[in-house]
């Protein structure tokens, strides 16, 4: 879609000033991956932060206090499942093509970033 088209050409237009591109929260769908790759080409390094729900509701519901904590956490419980039906065959897809790199994310975030970027600095080599 249209969102695609304007990756593409943000990316074309750094093409020479980078090593690459890292790209956050994409793809959330298995038509979005297949996408990619048919408009732009194949990822070299997928990268899959993993953590509990647990983790994962207690980072948004503290990104997000403004509203009433139990309406939150009903939400946020459903978005986290819908997150995994979504993901699990993006995961699975990328695991298939060896392109996946899993990374423990339960820890905090200057801790995953880190990891992130050893594993990018270890792939550039």
């Amino acid at each position: 879609g249209i969102v695609l088209e304007l990756l593409k050409e943000a990316m074309v237009s750094k093409l020479g000033d980078t090593k690459g591109f890292l790209i956050d929260g994409f793809p959330r769908e298995l038509k979005e991956a297949e996408e990619f790759e048919s408009k732009i080409g194949e990822p070299k390094l997928v990268f899959c932060l993993e953590c509990s729900a647990e983790t994962m509701s207690s980072r948004l519901l503290m990104s997000d206090q403004s509203s009433q904590h139990s309406d939150n956490a009903r939400t946020i419980k459903d978005e986290i499942e819908s997150y995994y039906q979504a993901s699990r065959p993006v995961i699975a897809y990328y695991e298939r093509k060896t392109q996946l790199c899993k990374v423990d994310a339960e820890g905090t975030q200057e801790d995953v970033f880190l990891e992130v970027c050893k594993t990018i600095d270890s792939f550039l080599k």
